[in-house]
């Protein structure tokens, strides 16, 4: 390969088939793909999800890709864009070991330019694990979704776009060169200040995953047309790494390709929450559960967490990304429901700010040294009658770490999130999915309004 970065990922790109992938990697795909395109039908109820088809619908093009959700056609960009926002509205889609939500960017832009280009559902495969491949090394060669948060106060994600633009282009068939012009024109598309976190209608942060959509999938259409870039965007002076890499960033951009393959770091949620609160939930319910307690009966509840979850999580003006919130809610009703969203009228419930102000969330020691960036947590209870007792999580159900989900879970899940949908299609057709001859057969059974 080329000591260029840019080069090396542009060659290896053009040359990923979907034969060359092993059946474990098919198989995760698959789920991931089946995830995000029920999380962004879900996610249409939503207002970041309703606002974004209401915007696109205004937009007038040609009539490629779908606004999952929608009896509505419209351009390859705005679907992604669409879409991106819909999969990542309510918390409910996947995430990853390295961090951040890389399907609500990679999947709905390479479905999107896959309904464009008429291509089959191995395409589709191929050009998704492809795009995780490359954003999630990128995101590592940066240092790591906290790192790039922390040394520049942006939002990891937008790196995402990069890799979108490497799948699309991969969907067009596009040289190595296009491939590497994609990459460059993503960057001049994408953006995300971490200041959009401090919002409170989790509105703008679902935004920014369907804005890095389009953007790789502009890209590409871009570069098609004859549209230049950087040729070496990630290794040039000025370029990627020298504004955001880590040491050894070219190294680990291409560390591992066609071997380590980095969907199988993709994680599942199975609460509608920030992943470091799927941990704290599981937690705390198993406590009641084991220890036949009520409400009624806890004086106190301590989360403790790793100091960089904790930053994400602690005190939230957005209540889905808030553990106080999501957790009291939990502890009130027993579980979090998929398909219910206790907000606003839980504010109304006396007992649920007199539960919230009993629950702190504190940094803890062994996790922090043990799994810094990890998702862990432990659970201390307190009752009233002087009982103490605590529980420990390393990896919230759904986790990667856990080996896995099933095709029988992934269908509970959506059964209970989508009760009047067809979601044994939808499994059906995800499961076949190397075997469509169009991407349209799969997508088109989302097009009933949710």
């Amino acid at each position: 390969m080329s000591s260029s970065p840019t080069h090396a990922l542009a060659e290896y790109a053009a040359t990923t088939s979907l034969d060359a992938l092993p059946r474990d990697v098919r198989e995760q795909a698959k789920q991931v793909i089946l995830d995000e395109m029920a999380s962004a039908h879900f996610g249409r109820q939503q207002p970041a999800g309703a606002l974004a088809a209401q915007y696109v619908a205004t937009l007038a093009g040609p009539s490629e890709s779908r606004v999952l959700g929608t009896a509505l056609l419209t351009s390859a960009p705005l679907a992604a864009l669409a879409n991106g926002t819909a999969g990542h509205a309510d918390e409910i889609d996947g995430a990853h070991v390295v961090g951040g939500h890389p399907g609500a960017t990679l999947v709905h832009a390479a479905v999107a330019m896959a309904e464009r280009q008429g291509s089959t559902g191995g395409d589709l495969l191929n050009a998704v694990v492809l795009g995780y491949d490359v954003g999630v090394r990128l995101i590592a060669a940066c240092g790591g979704l906290f790192s790039v948060k922390e040394r520049h106060h942006l939002n990891s994600d937008f790196l995402h776009a990069l890799a979108a633009a490497v799948a699309c282009s991969r969907l067009m068939g596009l040289t190595p060169e296009q491939y590497r012009h994609a990459m460059a024109l993503a960057t001049f598309q994408a953006n995300g200040l971490c200041a959009l976190f401090r919002e409170r209608q989790h509105l703008s942060k679902a935004f920014c995953n369907g804005q890095y959509a389009m953007a790789g999938v502009s890209a590409a259409l871009q570069a098609a047309t004859g549209f230049e870039g950087c040729d070496d965007i990630l290794g040039e002076r000025h370029g990627v790494f020298d504004a955001w890499g880590a040491d050894d960033a070219s190294a680990t951009v291409t560390q591992g390709l066609g071997s380590d393959f980095a969907v199988m770091g993709a994680n599942f949620k199975f609460v509608r929450a920030g992943y470091p609160i799927h941990a704290p939930v599981k937690a705390a319910l198993s406590l009641m559960a084991r220890h036949g307690l009520t409400v009624d009966t806890i004086s106190a509840v301590e989360v403790g967490m790793p100091a960089r979850a904790l930053r994400v999580v602690d005190n939230r003006q957005m209540h889905n990304i808030c553990a106080q919130d999501m957790l009291a809610v939990a502890l009130l009703r027993g579980g979090l429901a998929l398909n219910e969203n206790p907000f606003p009228a839980v504010l109304e419930d006396p007992a649920f700010p007199a539960l919230r102000a009993r629950i702190t969330v504190v940094v803890n020691p062994l996790l922090e040294a043990q799994a810094p960036n990890g998702r862990g947590a432990v659970v201390t209870i307190r009752t009233h009658d002087g009982r103490r007792v605590s529980e420990r999580v390393d990896h919230p159900r759904g986790h990667s770490a856990r080996g896995g989900v099933s095709w029988d879970e992934l269908s509970v899940k959506w059964h209970e999130a989508s009760p009047d949908q067809d979601v044994d299609s939808w499994v059906a057709h995800a499961r076949e999915l190397e075997d469509l001859k169009h991407v349209e057969e799969m997508s088109s059974l989302f097009s009933q309004q949710p």
